[in-house]
């Protein structure tokens, strides 16, 4: 065999290998871009596909906004909400609801959903909320306190204590030494508000947060009690998350200035 002859296997290989080169990375460029789920980053890093985010009723218009923010952001990729009591979210997510962030209105609430290992790190106060009477426009019954609420005949709704308003609520009537029995107990914090924007009911215990996303549809009356059962909201990369760059994404936004300005502007406080 003369050297030439002994040279060509070699180069053959050697094209074999430049082609497998080639096909590798053609496989890798077309299935960045079109990722709708799993880890819902491109080949940049961005996050593209849906990110789910549970969170408290009470977050919901600041949430929104921030939602609209992020898929301006980053085009392609969207966030669906689920809100609701964060009680009622916490035993979804630890019974394999899926979903990728998780914002609750307590450290209790939040606490269910690390005690089954369902978290990614360790969850952090991002905001802090603190209670507030709604009574009807206007004031009608001319509600000035807490204890006005046990007034005879006013029809007042709560939250129940299941969920962190109505648990903060008891904590503010144990406070001042008042019994007060509702007329209704609600699973989330817009449901009462919503029972005296109706006029089905004279007055609500909430958040401030709610009272202004109102609008005016509500009289607004603050107590002193309040300042005693002051919620801490704690926020938490979901560990079974589909959309994990997309989690990271949307909880650097929330823990942002730009976040941390929308949030205020909704009367939240800072922790």
């Amino acid at each position: 065999m003369n050297r030439t002859s002994r040279r060509a296997p070699r180069r053959l290989l050697a094209g074999i290998g430049a082609a497998a080169v080639l096909l590798a990375a053609g496989a890798c460029s077309s299935g960045g871009t079109g990722d709708t789920g799993g880890s819902g980053g491109g080949a940049t890093g961005r996050p593209t596909g849906t990110v789910t985010v549970f969170a408290a009723a009470s977050l919901q218009e600041s949430f929104t906004t921030l939602g609209k923010t992020f898929e301006k952001r980053y085009p392609g990729a969207k966030v669906a909400f689920n809100f609701g009591g964060s009680d009622s979210l916490a035993a979804g997510i630890t019974g394999g609801a899926p979903a990728d962030v998780f914002a609750s209105a307590s450290p209790r609430t939040m606490k269910t959903v690390t005690d089954a290992g369902d978290a990614a790190g360790t969850p952090a106060t991002f905001v802090r909320n603190r209670l507030e009477i709604a009574a009807l426009q206007g004031n009608p019954d001319h509600i000035s306190s807490l204890k006005d609420l046990t007034r005879s005949g006013l029809k007042v709704v709560l939250c129940a204590e299941t969920v962190p308003c109505g648990a903060a609520t008891r904590t503010a009537l144990e406070a001042s030494g008042l019994k007060l029995t509702p007329v209704s107990y609600e699973q989330d914090v817009k449901s009462a508000l919503t029972k005296v924007e109706l006029k089905e009911a004279d007055a609500a215990v909430v958040y401030r947060t709610d009272v202004k996303a109102a609008g005016g549809k509500v009289e607004g009356v603050e107590f002193p009690e309040s300042a005693e059962a002051v919620n801490d909201y704690p926020i938490v990369r979901l560990k079974n998350a589909g959309n994990a760059s997309g989690a990271k994404a949307f909880l650097a936004l929330v823990n942002s200035a730009e976040g941390r300005k929308v949030l205020g502007a909704a009367g939240f406080l800072t922790p």
